[in-house]
């Protein structure tokens, strides 16, 4: 038996660690989220719950959350579809099909600052891929701004995010595509099952689980995002593609109301909890289940 002094003082580490990267500071963001404070100067004026009604009251506020909800559901469907066809295609272990999920894995293990980099240039309506090939192709009316306008701004880094991950997220369904036992597809087919047939009756519900967790992992990811957003608009135009993570950070180091982003924090927070627990609630189900 683990002696458990010896225990706490393995863990002693991971929980001073924990404390200083996580406890402290979302502490320190609760009580300056009372305050006035600036961010800079030593003074500040406790002010209540001034800065939670001030950010509730805050049209800006408002429109970074339904932007934060509209990309998250947008990539939520999208990159789970998306992850799951590829998945399907590219299930076999054959060295075609290996290579062509090396490749939609690839984009995984770029930054997303470099991601973020690399589709400004091609998003660019002067010199960009985008509107070129499509110019080249005789498809001028299909040309844009693609982040430069307010209507499509956020489809468009909606659509960078997905490239960015739908292939990581394919790996995850090919996993619960290989744990499948072949007896039961081999079955179906010889008693004259269709191909939707079989993904209806069998594949699908063997594979929730997985997917599950592409759902689950895709709405925490795209609710937080913000460093391929911060990178591509900084939030515009118009506040277009401002979500909650840019609206804080600009209230913080742009405006320098280090209260109000606080407070701003503080809601994200408990939304992003909320968030979590109905996943993982959601989760537990479907791991029941399977």
């Amino acid at each position: 038996m683990i002696n458990r002094k010896l225990l706490w003082l393995f863990m002693l580490p991971g929980i001073l660690l924990y404390t200083g990267l996580f406890v402290y500071p979302a502490l320190s963001g609760l009580f300056y989220s009372f305050t006035n404070w600036d961010g800079v100067s030593p003074s500040y004026d406790f002010v209540g719950i001034a800065n939670y009604k001030d950010s509730f009251d805050s049209i800006t506020f408002r429109k970074a959350f339904v932007n934060n909800i509209k990309f998250m559901v947008v990539v939520v469907v999208l990159q789970t579809v998306i992850s799951l066809v590829l998945a399907l295609v590219l299930a076999k272990n054959s060295r075609t099909h290996v290579v062509f999920r090396a490749l939609y894995f690839f984009p995984a293990i770029l930054s997303s600052v470099s991601v973020g980099l690399i589709w400004s240039f091609i998003y660019d309506p002067s010199i960009g891929l985008l509107n070129m090939s499509l110019q080249s192709a005789g498809l001028d009316s299909l040309m844009g701004s693609w982040t430069g306008d307010a209507k499509i701004a956020l489809y468009a880094i909606a659509f960078v995010q997905i490239w960015a991950h739908a292939g990581q997220m394919m790996i995850i369904f090919i996993a619960g595509l290989h744990a499948i036992p072949g007896e039961l597809m081999e079955a179906a087919r010889i008693d004259g099952a269709s191909r939707l047939q079989i993904f209806g009756k069998i594949t699908w519900p063997l594979l929730a689980p997985s997917a599950a967790i592409v759902i689950s992992y895709t709405t925490i990811q795209s609710f937080k995002a913000f460093d391929l957003i911060f990178v591509m608009t900084d939030g515009g135009p118009n506040y277009a593609t401002e979500i909650l993570t840019t609206y804080i950070y600009h209230l913080a180091f742009s405006n320098y109301s280090f209260g109000l982003a606080s407070a701003g924090s503080m809601i994200f927070l408990v939304l992003l909890g909320i968030l979590t627990f109905f996943q993982f609630r959601a989760l537990r189900q479907e791991g029941a289940r399977g």
